[in-house]
């Protein structure tokens, strides 16, 4: 071996020590740094011709393990989507308040009912009543401020969308040029160490985004797609764009994600998304507040349902001189047609007295009023003439009978066979004495079958959205309203695959005359409604008014209000019944009967059918046992999405441990690394000593 073969070897292994110790050092520095990631230095020997010639520093990586750094991604996006699911949904359980405390929404609800029982102890008392009027004001008032607050939340999980986008964005960009400044280190030999660096912390924000899948570039950086492909970071960077909705309500359509690749495709990236905070706000906007809005709604609409039954069962002393109906959405003869049983309209003076009264026996098509035949059509003629006194009318949808000469006008169902069409009685079904009320339609329950006459003009069109279980959109459908005018072809219309919405469910009538929309597929296909130019004469409702389509249902919270002449007046509070059969003279109606308020102290506990709503199948329960079923849902939702958001951060920080022990500097190591290489750099310098002296000694002996 020659002493320049020496000399390189020496020099060399210095020059590689050196690296080595460089290497270490910045290791030892940076060992505080949050998300900093090891540098190893990889050595190899040099040889020419099989000879040894020294040694060199290969590469300087981080590092890093795809398996543990992949597992920390995915653990990453879990945790993220659990978090901020957890953390909107609890603000959302916080409305409704705790629920053995005296000020929640289902405690009032309860003192609403023994409000009515304190009031049947003494129906002259104007403190009772007016402590009853409050007491139901306070509970629909809360019962908005809550749907109105579950919207807002919406809002907010709308808006920190729109955030996200432009954050993953701006770590895309960020990303990208890291990718290009990798790989001109990577073709040049330059130490890329400090660019991985930064570029695996932008990565590991992204990941808290969104479900992402890594693979490394040949030349050095990655490609980043999502968990269902897309592409983020390839050649270039992607752009998400996203139009966010500003305030949202139940009726809001929302944008799709989209992904915007580099060569000009463009795809949603709601579809496939699995995880992150991305998804779990999706869920939270889409999913999870519109279901508790949902189930309030249906709570809220059936406690006002079963008030205003109670009290048209019931009559106030003295009996109103007019009862006006609520918009019914039909025309008179449709809302007539299919009622049976029995009932009394009667016209009382100021004491009481029945002047004059119908008995209305209802068989279908048809009726007898008074003994007299009617139908639909003529049921107002008939029915004046019948009741002297009495002025009944019909406009814009509603009923209303008015009485003269200073009377009042009083109704009461037979006790054996009370009349009744989808579940309400004569009075209730026109809501002729309704407690409370509404600016549209609230019960979808509308008693129509396919023969019925629906009421909107040919022509008219209404647009349905239908979505995927993730929100993505698979299609708009405009669908006008037929010629025919009857409900057989309105459902024909609504459920042709080219016409209508057949491609993706199918509208069907049920026996209470609710349409329903079973979507197709698995999971089945979700409808909104976009737009509806409807209106339906004489009553001027819309079609998804009517039938309560898209998010119809889940508004009804915020439109309940009590009756403004009862709001100002108590004694207008229907706490007694009409009396029938009383001797002719004899008062039909008197201050102390408190029939109709122990009617309302028991509407809690009165059986009634409950539409599906939020995920929960329709069920015939109580309004106590439903408000009971509501609290204990949203009370077991929010434990079981809070232990999800813990298991994902434990899972989470346990990832992020494990990573960190392989990734992160060890002291201890870098110190031994250290002597080692120190030691290594001393024995090259000692050779070149050696060869240094052998060298002098050769010159000395050709001297």
């Amino acid at each position: 071996m020659s002493l320049g073969l020496i000399m390189n070897i020496a020099t060399s292994g210095m020059q590689t020590a050196q690296s080595q110790l460089r290497v270490v050092s910045d290791n030892v520095t940076n060992i505080n740094t949050p998300g900093y990631v090891r540098k190893i230095a990889d050595q190899q020997s040099l040889t020419t011709q099989g000879v040894g010639t020294g040694v060199e520093i290969a590469r300087v990586r981080l590092a890093t393990d795809r398996f543990l750094q992949a597992s920390t991604l995915s653990a990453s996006a879990d945790s993220g989507s659990a978090a901020v699911r957890y953390e909107l949904y609890d603000r959302i359980q916080s409305l409704f308040g705790d629920p053995g405390g005296d000020s929640s929404f289902f405690t009032r609800i309860d003192s609403l009912f023994s409000s009515f029982a304190s009031a049947a102890e003494d129906t002259t008392s104007a403190a009772r009543r007016q402590d009853a009027l409050w007491k139901v004001g306070a509970v629909f008032d809360e019962a908005a401020r809550i749907s109105s607050q579950i919207q807002a939340v919406r809002t907010d999980a709308d808006s920190r969308i729109g955030a996200a986008v432009d954050t993953i964005n701006g770590l895309l960009d960020q990303i990208d040029k890291l990718n290009r400044e990798i790989t001109r280190a990577t073709v040049t030999g330059a130490d890329a160490t400090g660019a991985q660096n930064a570029q695996s912390e932008l990565i590991d924000k992204l990941s808290n985004y969104m479900d992402i899948r890594l693979t490394q570039r040949s030349m050095g950086g990655v490609e980043i797609r999502t968990g269902a492909g897309l592409l983020l970071v390839g050649t270039g960077a992607s752009t998400l764009t996203y139009n966010s909705s500003g305030a949202v309500g139940p009726n809001t359509a929302f944008n799709d994600i989209m992904v915007n690749e580099p060569n000009g495709a463009s795809r949603s990236l709601n579809e496939g998304l699995v995880t992150g905070e991305l998804k779990g706000l999706l869920q939270l906007r889409d999913v999870d507040a519109p279901q508790a809005a949902e189930q309030l709604a249906e709570l809220t609409a059936k406690l006002a349902d079963e008030l205003n039954r109670a009290h048209n069962a019931a009559t106030a002393y003295p009996a109103p001189q007019t009862l006006e109906g609520r918009n019914t959405g039909m025309t008179l003869e449709t809302a007539l047609s299919g009622f049976t049983g029995k009932t009394t309209v009667a016209v009382v003076n100021s004491s009481g007295v029945i002047q004059s009264s119908a008995e209305i026996v209802f068989n279908g098509a048809t009726m007898t009023i008074n003994g007299v035949t009617a139908t639909p059509g003529t049921f107002l003629t008939v029915l004046n003439a019948q009741v002297p006194g009495l002025n009944a009318s019909f406009a814009e949808g509603r009923l209303k009978l008015e009485a003269t000469a200073g009377n009042g006008v009083a109704i009461r169902d037979d006790d054996t066979n009370p009349s009744s069409k989808a579940g309400r009685g004569f009075s209730h079904f026109f809501g002729l004495n309704d407690l409370i009320t509404s600016n549209r339609p609230t019960n979808f329950e509308t008693g129509m079958t396919t023969a019925s006459q629906h009421g909107f003009p040919a022509g008219q069109t209404l647009t349905f959205r239908f979505s995927d279980a993730n929100g993505v959109k698979l299609r708009d459908v405009e669908v006008a309203i037929p010629a025919g005018g009857d409900m057989a072809s309105l459902l024909a219309r609504l459920n042709d695959p080219v016409a209508g919405a057949g491609r993706h469910g199918t509208f069907s009538l049920n026996t209470n005359g609710e349409l329903i929309f079973t979507g197709r597929g698995s999971p089945p296909a979700q409808m909104t409604v976009l737009n509806d130019r409807t209106e339906q004469s004489p009553s001027g409702v819309s079609l998804s008014q009517l039938f309560g389509l898209g998010g119809a249902r889940g508004s009804r919270s915020e439109v309940f209000s009590i009756r403004s002449d009862i709001q100002s007046n108590p004694n207008a509070l229907a706490l007694g019944q009409l009396q029938l059969g009383v001797t002719a003279g004899t008062p039909a109606l008197s201050a102390a009967n408190g029939t109709g308020a122990r009617l309302l102290a028991q509407a809690g506990e009165a059986t009634t059918r409950f539409g599906a709503a939020g995920g929960v199948s329709g069920s015939t329960s109580t309004l106590s046992r439903y408000a009971s079923d509501l609290a204990g849902t949203i009370g077991a939702k929010a434990s079981l999405i809070e232990d999800a958001a813990s298991g994902a951060s434990a899972l989470y920080n346990e990832a992020s441990s494990r990573r960190s022990s392989f990734e992160g500097v060890n002291l201890e190591e870098e110190l031994v690394l250290m002597t080692t290489f120190q030691q290594a750099f001393n024995a090259s310098a000692r050779l070149i000593q050696a060869a240094s002296e052998m060298y002098d000694t050769l010159l000395g002996m050709v001297r």
